[in-house]
C-alpha cells in the first residue's frame, strides 16, 4: 500500500492547487464532471490509511460546492423554478439549466464520502466530523435526493442509458442506507431495486436486465449502454460508471453478489484488456481503446489479487476526464488495503 500512497503523493498537492480546489469553488456544474475524481481519490486515501488529511479534503471540495449552492427560483434560465438548491451549468450545450448528469455524476462519491464517515469507528464518534457530516446529509437528503425525486424519477433518476442510470442506483444505494426518514428509505430502495431489476421506463428495462455471457471470453459480462439493446457494446470509459456502482453496492452487501464481481473482473482482464497487452474501446471487445480504466474497473482490484498484481504494471492510460490520476493512484491503495498488502 505504501507504494500507491506514494505514487499519489506525488500528484495530491498538484492537483488539489491546479485542478480540484478551482474546480470546488466553481458555480458551473459542469465542472463537479471532474471535480468528482478528487472526492473519491481523498475518501478512498482516507479508506486506506486512516489518515484525516485526506477525509479533510474530501471535505473541503464537497462543502465548498455546498457552499455555492442557489434556490432554483433565483436562476432565470431553468425550467424548474422552485426553492430547491443547486448549480446550472455553464457549458455551452446546457448554458443556464440544472442538469441532473452533472449533479449525479459528482453526488455519488458525496454519498459514498458521508457513508465513510458513518462506517469508520475512528470519526464516526468524533463532534467536529459528526457535525459536518450532519450538515452534508441534510443538504444531500433535502436538495439532491428530495429534488430530483420530486421534480420525476422519469427521467431524471432512471436515465436514458446504463451508466446514468447506474450513478442514480448508486445514490439510491446508499440514501437508502443513511437517511433517518422513512419516506426517503422506502423512495430510495425503489429507485435502487428498479434501475437494478426493472424500471418504469424504457420498456421496464435494467441493469440486470442488460447483462448477457460473453461468448469470446467464457464467463465475462458483456452489456450495452443501450436500453434492451444487445447491438453496441458499451464503451470502457462510460463503463467505468456502470462498475463504481457495482463495486460500492456490494461492498455495502447489496444487489450484487461475488459471482458478479467475478464476471466484471473477466471482462477486464479477458476482454478489455487483452492478454497481449492491447485494450479494447468497449465492453464486448470491439474497437481499438487506450485502456481507460479508473474510478470503476480499478476497484475490482480490491477483491483479486492476481488483478491487483496485474494493475502494478499497467500500461494503459489514466490520463481520463482532465486530472483523474490520482484517483488511479488511491482506488490501487486502497485496492492493497483490502487485499492485506
Amino acid at each position: 500500500m505504501a507504494g500507491w500512497e506514494s505514487l499519489f503523493l506525488q500528484h495530491w498537492q498538484s492537483d488539489h492547487t491546479r485542478i480540484y480546489l478551482p474546480l470546488s469553488k466553481s458555480k458551473d456544474s459542469w465542472d463537479y464532471y471532474s471535480l468528482v475524481f478528487g472526492v473519491d481519490a481523498n475518501t478512498s486515501m482516507f479508506r486506506a490509511t486512516g489518515k484525516t488529511e485526506y477525509l479533510d479534503r474530501a471535505l473541503l471540495y464537497v462543502e465548498n460546492v455546498v457552499a455555492s449552492a442557489r434556490p432554483s427560483n433565483s436562476f432565470a434560465t431553468s425550467e424548474f423554478h422552485d426553492s430547491y438548491l443547486g448549480w446550472v451549468s455553464q457549458r455551452a450545450d446546457v448554458k443556464g439549466e440544472e442538469v441532473p448528469l452533472f449533479e449525479s455524476f459528482l453526488w455519488r462519491y458525496v454519498t459514498d464520502l458521508l457513508w465513510t464517515i458513518k462506517t469508520s469507528p475512528t470519526v464516526a464518534g468524533n463532534p467536529a466530523y459528526r457535525s459536518r457530516y450532519d450538515r452534508l446529509l441534510q443538504f444531500t437528503e433535502k436538495n439532491m435526493w428530495d429534488k430530483w425525486y420530486s421534480r420525476g424519477a422519469s427521467p431524471h433518476m432512471y436515465r436514458v442509458n446504463t451508466h446514468l442510470a447506474s450513478h442514480w442506483a448508486f445514490i439510491a444505494t446508499q440514501i437508502a442506507q443513511l437517511t433517518a426518514d422513512p419516506i426517503r428509505r422506502g423512495q430510495a430502495q425503489t429507485v435502487a431495486n428498479n434501475i437494478a431489476h426493472k424500471m418504469p421506463a424504457y420498456g421496464g428495462a435494467s441493469l440486470r436486465g442488460q447483462l448477457r455471457l460473453g461468448t469470446d471470453a467464457p464467463g465475462a459480462y458483456f452489456w450495452s449502454a443501450t436500453w434492451n439493446s444487445l447491438q453496441d457494446d458499451e464503451d470502457v470509459d462510460h463503463a467505468n460508471g456502470v462498475i463504481a456502482y457495482v463495486v460500492a453496492a456490494y461492498g455495502m452487501k447489496r444487489e450484487w453478489t461475488s459471482a458478479d464481481i467475478a464476471a466484471f473482473t473477466k471482462t477486464l482482464t479477458s476482454v478489455i484488456w487483452r492478454p497481449n497487452g492491447t485494450y479494447a474501446l468497449n465492453v464486448g471487445g470491439s474497437g481499438k481503446g487506450d485502456g481507460t480504466i479508473f474510478d470503476g474497473f480499478m476497484k475490482l482490484g480490491r477483491y483479486d489479487g492476481a488483478l491487483q498484481r496485474r494493475l502494478e504494471s499497467f500500461t494503459g492510460s489514466i490520463l481520463d476526464n482532465r486530472g483523474g490520476v490520482s484517483d488511479f493512484y488511491a482506488q490501487g491503495a486502497l485496492n492493497a488495503k483490502f487485499l492485506g498488502r
